[in-house]
């Protein structure tokens, strides 16, 4: 079923907009709070959760680095795992936290406030708001989740309390499979023939059977991560997801459309193109992987040494590269209004890959799942089906060919297709193992020569919630960048 996408409009949550008048007490409404729709909450949240997920910025995100896609220039602190010096940490949870949980919590306070149209029967109100409700609560999960994939345990039972300012710390390990609740719980609120938000879905546009896909699909991701924890939880979430329907064709994917204007175009657009600086390049680990199978995404993901001819080059992570001798980052990636894929088929097909080769029952094979993975990467980026055909058909990429175990396979093949998708890569690595990303040689000592297995926490959290956050030090063992998430046991 083909989704519609909506573009992101220009929204300035909480902006104090004033106006013009003689009487000194125009703007001056001391017993009214400014009313902000729901609407607009929710294209602000999902606004913000979409560039977090897609942002190349130094000071958001360093999982193009970490998974060694891209290498930096001047600036290449990142490379070598230096998440302290531009506060990284601080910055993702106050993105996730305040701009996306925030708002949708005040969004869901606003749609219990809301009056019943005349145009609608009662029982048609009550529907669309609970669908409404649900949708946040799918938005939320999806949040809650990066966050405990980020860095483990985390404020969770009582963040999103305004009379809480000193939320404890809950165990990983818990919140997961309060996530599964939560979503069946949603499940079973949305209701397809109802109506939903007539504006600001800025994913699905208010479809309630595009938002059940994402929720079946959510499930299949949070089970993928129970796997080696939880086998029987993650296969029971997994089955039952599949059975109800998720996504596994690009024009199912879960995705956010930007605008192709300032200020609302896809950050990557904002770092390649409108900042006029070169700060990236390719990475030279996943360039000789690319050159190596002959992949023809190469030429998608990056530019050529010189923006001509087709030699590739990768820069070193972990030191300055010189921009001009090294391969840019591709012409795919910059362009304003690129959608933010939040689902998509490609992710969904590797995780069904995986989920066969456990023994589930998903309808189909590892084998077959991996190819229609592959098949789905290529046609997303604009290669023909004919060119993953013959891609597939190599000694080295076909399933039962290819080196090393299933894990080897799927997530190497993983690696290379979630190219803009750093975050679940890194999480796919570390549940994997697969590829192996060799830290760069002057890693920051804290990193213990390793990819990270997780952030560590927020410095602000040690002057708002530092006993909290002790206590949460103690429970994973420590806050190191080695310290793994519940799910990391290999």
């Amino acid at each position: 079923m083909k989704k519609i996408k909506y573009t992101i409009a220009a929204f300035s949550l909480f902006l104090a907009i004033g106006c013009t008048s003689e009487d000194a007490n125009f703007n001056d409404d001391k017993d009214r709070a400014y009313d902000v729709p729901a609407e607009t909450l929710v294209a602000n949240a999902q606004f913000e959760l979409a560039s977090q997920m897609t942002t190349s910025s130094v000071n958001l995100s360093p999982f193009r680095y970490f998974t060694q896609y891209w290498a930096q220039t001047q600036y290449f602190q990142e490379s070598r795992y230096n998440l302290t010096q531009r506060n990284i940490p601080v910055n993702l949870w106050n993105n996730l936290y305040r701009d996306v949980l925030g708002n949708l919590t005040t969004a869901e306070t606003v749609i219990d406030k809301e009056s019943k149209s005349d145009l609608q029967t009662q029982a048609e109100f009550t529907a669309q708001q609970a669908n409404k409700k649900a949708i946040i609560e799918l938005m939320k999960v999806y949040t809650f989740q990066v966050l405990v994939d980020s860095f483990g345990d985390i404020p969770y039972s009582e963040a999103l309390d305004p009379t809480n300012v000193l939320p404890k710390y809950d165990d990983d390990a818990v919140i997961y499979p309060d996530l599964l609740v939560r979503v069946n719980n949603a499940l079973a609120i949305l209701d397809p023939s109802a109506a939903s938000f007539a504006s600001g879905d800025g994913i699905y546009n208010g479809d309630v059977a595009g938002w059940i896909e994402f929720a079946n699909s959510l499930k299949v991701k949070i089970g993928i991560n129970l796997a080696d924890v939880n086998s029987a939880l993650a296969k029971t979430a997994i089955e039952s997801a599949v059975t109800a329907g998720v996504i596994t064709d690009n024009s199912q994917n879960a995705a956010l459309v930007f605008s192709s204007g300032p200020p609302n175009y896809n950050p990557l657009h904002a770092d390649l193109e409108a900042s006029g600086r070169n700060d990236y390049v390719a990475s030279a680990t996943i360039v000789n992987a690319l050159i190596d199978l002959e992949d023809p995404r190469l030429a998608v993901y990056f530019r050529p040494v010189g923006n001509e001819g087709s030699t590739y080059i990768g820069g070193v992570n972990g030191v300055a590269n010189l921009a001009q001798f090294f391969s840019g980052i591709g012409n795919a990636l910059r362009a304003p209004d690129l959608a933010a894929q939040l689902f998509e088929a490609t992710e969904m097909n590797f995780y069904l890959a995986e989920a066969a080769e456990r023994g589930y029952a998903v309808g189909g094979s590892a084998e077959s799942f991996y190819n229609d993975a592959i098949t789905s990467s290529f046609e997303f980026w604009g290669l023909s089906t004919s060119a993953a055909t013959a891609y597939l058909a190599k000694p080295e990429v076909a399933y039962t060919t290819a080196d090393g175990d299933w894990k080897k396979k799927i997530g190497t093949q993983a690696w290379l297709a979630l190219f803009n998708r750093p975050f679940e890569a890194w999480t796919s690595i570390r549940r994997l193992d697969q590829p192996e990303i060799i830290a760069p040689s002057n890693a920051v000592a804290a990193a213990q020569g390793k990819m990270p297995k997780r952030l560590t926490y927020p410095s602000s959290e040690v002057t708002v919630n530092k006993a909290n956050l002790d206590a949460a030090k103690i429970a994973i063992g420590g806050d190191k960048l080695q310290t793994k998430i519940f799910w990391d046991i290999n």
